[in-house]
């Protein structure tokens, strides 16, 4: 039911959660480091009050931390992704924060759902209004929000303001790398950013294609092989070569089974992707040259 609302209605970029995920799914395997429990914090955008999960290391810190953008399915799916992701983070020493962004999870009454909007559009005018209403909403309402976050989170004393980086799945991924160009952190992580919008919304390309044109930090593009477009991550990656900037690029093999689920590879399939995602943050993040 779910993952037919999300691809009948919206057709755009969103990110139902697999069968074989749960909120209890593990972190990689070994030994790992003590972690927190998650907290319940607010922070402000503008006028709104918005709410957000964090996770952190045990200890005073500072650490470095992590600002992640969840994507755009509705109510609290995207904290599934947060209570496996957090935990991870802070297993490797990062601080996780979840922001919610207007509209979903724990900002629900904070603004419409973004969802809605863009199916209105799309009822009032076709997919070119759905496109339009959507690359609207992710460079204005919705990046605001992941800046505030960032204000937030670099004005607290456990963390090391300079080493935040920003990472997210499907719109979230989508806000990564707006981030990237706008926010002042030390690397992006975009998994899967517009793999279902991508071919319907020529907007998005060109406001992803002139994001990582214009960031000047490192940025991991990653999907899995069944994810439902793999043009968004090789493009970008394209885009950054020619630029001449860093970056990697990996497409895993194929995650669960079908392409929804290959879609939530970035949450759920850290088991594949941790080594590789911790090592480029290490490299980029904590080992300055």
């Amino acid at each position: 039911m779910m993952k037919a609302y999300l691809l009948v209605i919206l057709s755009i970029g969103a990110s139902p959660i697999p069968a074989s995920a749960s909120v209890d799914s593990p972190a990689p395997k070994g030994k790992l480091p003590a972690t927190s429990a998650n907290e319940v914090i607010s922070f402000p955008s503008g006028a709104l009050t918005l709410h957000g999960e964090l996770y952190r290391p045990k200890g005073s810190g500072p650490f470095p931390a992590v600002v992640y953008n969840h994507g755009s399915a509705p109510g609290m799916i995207s904290k599934s992704a947060f209570d496996v992701l957090g935990p991870l983070f802070a297993s490797h020493g990062w601080v996780f924060f979840g922001p919610y962004r207007r509209g979903q999870g724990l900002s629900a009454s904070a603004g419409p759902y973004i969802g809605d909007e863009i199916a209105a559009a799309k009822k009032q005018g076709g997919m070119s209004a759905a496109a339009t209403t959507m690359v609207r909403l992710l460079e204005t309402d919705h990046l605001d929000d992941q800046l505030a976050a960032l204000v937030w989170l670099r004005s607290q004393k456990f963390v090391q303001s300079n080493k935040i980086a920003v990472a997210g799945n499907s719109f979230g991924g989508v806000e990564a790398l707006l981030g990237a160009e706008r926010g002042r952190y030390c690397a992006a992580i975009d998994s899967a950013g517009g793999a279902q919008s991508w071919a319907q919304a020529p907007e998005l390309q060109s406001l992803m294609t002139r994001s990582v044109r214009n960031t000047r930090i490192p940025i991991f593009f990653f999907q899995a092989e069944n994810d439902y477009d793999l043009s968004p991550s090789k493009t970008l990656a394209a885009v950054v070569k020619e630029a001449g900037k860093t970056y990697e690029l990996k497409i895993y093999p194929p995650y669960g089974n079908d392409t929804g689920e290959g879609h939530t590879f970035g949450y759920f399939g850290s088991s594949i992707w941790a080594d590789d995602v911790f090592r480029f943050l290490e490299r980029h993040c904590i080992v300055r040259r």
